[in-house]
């Protein structure tokens, strides 16, 4: 089994650099696909209570016969509960759905805007990790300007930023932010929903390499250091989406996917959506 490089925090906790994601996965089917990916060879899972799988994912864990420790499990803050009491409960609950006894990271899940200081939701993170129940705490769908907003007020640096990246969306500006100030990035919707996969630039590399397109775009994402966690519930698919180690694109194919960008979201505008 080719291993899976490791990326190591701004605390020192090391996260697996590709991970396998459960957005969308219905919860019935959670727990099995959990699974596969855990026999593929993953040893990271993101989930989220807004996910509404937190419990599938735990006793995917406890029945996959692989260690705890050598499982790194993310989960996310409720949008419901930003004001300080109400994201320690929801933690708490997140605690108790997983069942894992601790967490890896734990994100806060959109900046919402709109809702109120997120500072007041960091504080709350920050108990989280000083009561040793979260190795690390990060945020989800941050820009730079809600990054700044936070250092303002904030202890402790947040050990990761998971936003939306992939060839039509490449966050170039939000990534060199997070560099800057020893923030991991984590790229979510990495083949843009599936729309990146009929694209010329990709297939036309793709079939030059003798790989799939979602491998092709997969890899760009490895070698410009991000963190990525695709889904399936294929078996095929999940072992497709772990065989990336074992070849290279060169600079003209990374440079080629990245002159894709075309600053297209898929998903909800951070500076907009409030839950």
């Amino acid at each position: 089994m080719t291993a899976v490089p490791a990326i190591t925090l701004n605390n020192g906790v090391t996260i697996p650099q590709l991970g396998f994601g459960t957005f969308q996965i219905p919860p019935k089917q959670t727990r099995a696909a959990t699974l596969v990916a855990l026999e593929a060879g993953y040893r990271h899972i993101d989930t989220a209570e807004g996910y509404g799988n937190e419990k599938e994912v735990g006793q995917a864990v406890r029945d996959s016969g692989v260690d705890r420790d050598e499982v790194f499990v993310t989960s996310k803050l409720a949008d419901s509960a930003h004001a300080y009491d109400d994201a320690l409960r929801a933690f708490d609950r997140t605690l108790d759905d997983v069942g894992l006894g601790y967490l890896d990271l734990f994100l806060i899940h959109w900046p919402l805007p709109g809702v109120g200081d997120f500072s007041e939701t960091w504080a709350a993170m920050e108990e989280m990790y000083r009561s040793g129940r979260v190795k690390a705490i990060g945020v989800s769908n941050f820009q730079p300007h809600h990054l700044r907003r936070l250092g303002e007020k904030s202890v402790i640096v947040p050990a990761v930023n998971q936003i939306e990246i992939h060839p039509y969306f490449t966050q170039d500006d939000v990534r060199a932010f997070n560099a800057e100030h020893g923030i991991a990035t984590e790229a979510w919707a990495p083949i843009a929903k599936g729309k990146v996969l009929d694209d010329p630039v990709v297939t036309g590399i793709a079939e030059r390499l003798g790989r799939t397109p979602a491998q092709v775009t997969l890899r760009w994402h490895v070698q410009r250091g991000d963190i990525v966690f695709p889904k399936s519930v294929t078996r095929e698919r999940v072992e497709e989406n772990f065989a990336l180690f074992d070849f290279e694109l060169s600079e003209e194919d990374m440079a080629e996917i990245t002159a894709l960008n075309r600053n297209d979201r898929t998903g909800f505008d951070p500076d907009r959506y409030n839950g």
